[in-house]
């Protein structure tokens, strides 16, 4: 599940980050992300290597993403849930994978874990890096990067996107430890 706002005015903002690695991970598998009729998330479906993956993108808006979960819980199968997101932890692009915690803040994952009831899925963060003044925080997650730091955060998405590929056919634990080193300067 790729976290993010619908419509264009968030299209390219950081807070899309999950919204976008989904993206990626979709067009990786030649999948299309469809709206099931009256849903409120986009959904595409594969079963690569005979795994079920659900590619997700909730379109209830980031502070309400856990109501897409209601209508999705016969396709979460195992338990195995992976959501992906921004976070302000981590500069621009580097990317970090584990399992639970808490939800640092981030209003996503709140909705996430008051849902479901529990905090033991995987979470894919993709760092957005912080604001110079900490009130600025509402403004600069919505608002879109550029220069240097679209590109980092560009090769981060990537590199999420190829961590969820990765996670049909390597164990989490292994896929951290490629994600979670600092990436390589092109």
């Amino acid at each position: 599940m790729g976290l993010g706002n619908p419509g264009l005015r968030y299209l390219d903002s950081r807070h899309n980050v999950g919204f976008r690695v989904v993206e990626l991970a979709a067009r990786g598998l030649g999948i299309k992300l469809r709206r099931p009729w009256l849903r409120g998330y986009r959904l595409g479906q594969a079963a690569p290597e005979g795994r079920r993956l659900c590619l997700v993108q909730p379109l209830t808006y980031m502070n309400r993403s856990g109501a897409a979960l209601s209508s999705l819980r016969p396709l979460e199968g195992d338990g195995s849930l992976l959501v992906v997101c921004d976070t302000l932890d981590l500069p621009p692009g580097q990317c970090r994978l584990r399992r639970g915690g808490s939800s640092a803040g981030h209003k996503g994952l709140v909705s996430i874990i008051a849902a479901l009831g529990r905090t033991d899925f995987l979470r894919l963060y993709v760092g957005i890096g912080r604001p110079s003044r900490p009130e600025e925080v509402v403004d600069y997650v919505l608002g879109c990067p550029s220069g240097q730091e679209a590109e980092a955060l560009q090769r981060g998405e990537q590199r999420a996107a190829e961590g969820v590929l990765a996670l049909l056919h390597e164990d989490p634990e292994k896929v951290m430890n490629a994600l979670n080193q600092s990436p390589r300067r092109p």
